[in-house]
């Protein structure tokens, strides 16, 4: 199958229907920017396996330093996708909320069914 239109028709009331009913994604490319950089979806996919986590562990989890995992942490905390609470001289973190989580796993879902399916597509 080819990948383009073979002549060009636009269909007006189609586009005219979805041009009504576009919102501004922009706040949801920036949720996915955030979550484009593979250490902050580890964090993000580690917050899934594991509710709450402490700095230190996160960093351990990630291969890397403190600094490292509280400046991708804190990254995650400032566009909405993490909360953080302070416990002693720990900070620990978690998702925000539940849509972050279905995001993450049906994220990981989706790639794995998707090496699958990009199998059964002919060439």
């Amino acid at each position: 199958m080819r990948e383009i239109c073979e002549v060009t028709k636009v269909h007006p009331e189609v586009v005219e229907n979805v041009q009504n009913h576009m919102a501004d994604l922009s706040e949801v490319a920036n949720l996915f920017k955030a979550l484009a950089d593979e250490t902050r979806l580890n964090i993000a996919y580690a917050l899934t396996i594991e509710e709450e986590m402490c700095v230190c562990d996160i960093a351990a989890v990630i291969g890397s330093s403190t600094a490292t995992a509280s400046h991708h942490l804190r990254y995650l905390r400032e566009r909405g996708l993490a909360k953080s609470r302070k416990k002693g001289k720990q900070v620990y973190y978690s998702l925000s909320d539940s849509h972050v989580y279905q995001l993450v796993t049906i994220a990981h879902e989706h790639a794995k069914e998707g090496g699958q399916h990009a199998k059964d597509i002919p060439s």
